[in-house]
């Protein structure tokens, strides 16, 4: 059974960081497309941070861009995200995605849900300005 926890989230101020970590079990990582994703109130859910862990090529929704970053560890079997500078309209509840299928190196992964099939149940994440 795979499941996927997020850890890390809570409320900070404008300006501030977290780490938020994804602790995966029951799911090989090897060469797949996992990543982080969020939603705002009355908002679609959508793709923040998204790596092939296989070449750890990482993608960025244009609004994270040099403030957020996704790493692996696969030794403890978690998928991080590192957040600076966070600003107001990065409040949301942030998820731990997981793709279905194996990838090859130079694949890239989409921000898009399409394709993820596994989801931690989401940490929320409050910045106050």
């Amino acid at each position: 059974q795979v499941q996927l926890v997020e850890s890390g989230g809570g409320s900070v101020q404008a300006g501030g960081s977290l780490i938020l970590s994804c602790a995966v079990s029951g799911y090989s990582f090897s060469r797949k497309c996992m990543g982080w994703f969020r939603q705002a109130p009355e908002k679609e859910r959508e793709g923040v941070a998204v790596m092939n862990t296989g070449d750890r090529r990482t993608y960025y929704a244009d609004s994270v861009k040099g403030r957020f970053t996704i790493s692996q560890d696969n030794a403890k079997r978690t998928l991080y995200l590192q957040m600076n500078s966070l600003n107001p309209e990065d409040t949301a509840v942030y998820y731990c995605a997981a793709g279905f299928r194996s990838v090859s190196f130079g694949d890239n992964c989409q921000l898009t849900r399409a394709g993820y099939g596994f989801w931690g149940q989401g940490t929320q994440v409050t910045v106050s300005s």
